[in-house]
């Protein structure tokens, strides 16, 4: 979401007595709303009128000791809650955040970075159902990111119990499942080496263990890494990244639990408001227990291919995809397609 206007205004804050006292802040608010129609071809689309809408509003201060801290909670369709997240950047000690699980810690956000003009190819009206990373990243968790160095970044993130998100406070919470802590760590790299030829070039890799714990089944951890990397010159940007989980559910005889994943992507941009992209996901079952190995290649691959384009007229954005989808739900000769069209709008 682009934040296009800031509204802003003093807010006395309390005492932040761990730290050190805070002073006067500011609050900002930001929004959009997105209408879409969605047309699927060779099967029936129903009503293909979509809308979308999302306020976000934001906090933020200074510590005496000239460290600052941010707030930001995120509001979906009919002014429903979404998520928050406390950032505090500590200067040249790194910054911690704490979150209640809105994918901004850990693996997941770099389950797919790959140039797009829009969306992921998988996230433009059709998925068919691809696997992704995720890590502990929709859990409530606290994630400590270190000093940039060397045009390094790196992450460590750790949730008590994977599954559990928005906790209230002096309160607590349990998934309620065999899944237990989990450990993320993320690294992005900018190798520049001081050459104006390599700064367009981003290398990411990340890795998620998260416990498991069923005495009555054999379950063994859950493990997910992923690696990408894109290069940008000029008005054109590539990227190519691959991934791969693996859920650990050994107990269910016959049944893929390992997924490989890969993906690339093109971007263009004609000129300052215009861009166009073409990207590619796919997702192919792999690691089965002993057993029935259940059916053949083509039953264990779902391929999605996406043609975007987006033009931006100031706060207004206009944006359509063509999806294909082969193998939808890892079902061999579901082929699938769908056209978007989007006009979103922000403030």
């Amino acid at each position: 979401m682009n934040k296009l206007t800031k509204v802003g205004c003093s807010a006395l804050c309390g005492s932040l007595a761990a730290f050190s006292s805070a002073t006067a802040g500011d609050l900002t608010v930001t929004g959009s709303a997105e209408m879409t129609y969605l047309s699927l071809g060779g099967s029936t689309t129903g009503n293909p009128i979509g809308m979308a809408s999302a306020v976000t509003f934001g906090g933020s201060g200074e510590l005496d000791n000239g460290w600052t801290w941010a707030l930001t909670i995120a509001e979906g369709d009919g002014v429903a809650y979404s998520a928050s997240n406390v950032d505090i950047v500590m200067g040249g000690l790194g910054s911690f955040n704490i979150n209640q699980g809105n994918s901004g810690n850990g693996i997941v956000v770099y389950d797919n970075v790959l140039p797009t003009a829009w969306e992921e190819a998988h996230g433009a009206g059709l998925s068919g159902g691809v696997k992704t990373v995720v890590g502990i990243g929709t859990s409530d968790n606290i994630a400590y990111r270190l000093p940039k160095a060397l045009g390094t970044e790196v992450q460590i993130a750790y949730t008590f119990d994977q599954g559990t998100t928005d906790t209230a406070d002096k309160a607590t919470s349990n998934s309620n499942t065999q899944t237990g802590r989990g450990y993320d760590v993320t690294v992005k790299m900018n190798p520049a080496l001081g050459t104006e030829i390599l700064s367009g070039l981003n290398l990411y890799v990340g890795g998620s263990v998260i416990e498991q714990y069923d005495n009555a089944n054999t379950f063994e951890d859950k493990y997910e890494a992923v690696g990408a990397i894109t290069y940008a010159l000029g008005p054109v940007e590539l990227g190519w990244m691959a991934s791969g989980l693996y859920d650990g559910n050994e107990a269910t005889a016959g049944g893929y639990h390992g997924y490989k994943n890969t993906g690339f992507g093109v971007a263009f941009n004609v000129n300052d408001d215009l861009s166009v992209s073409y990207g590619t996901y796919d997702t192919r079952k792999a690691t089965y227990t002993t057993g029935v190995n259940l059916g053949g290649p083509l039953s264990r691959t779902v391929s999605v291919t996406s043609w975007q384009a987006a033009y931006t007229m100031g706060g207004a954005s206009f944006r359509v995809a063509d999806v294909q989808v082969d193998n939808a739900l890892f079902s061999a000769g579901d082929n699938q397609e769908a056209t978007v069209l989007s006009l979103g709008l922000a403030f």
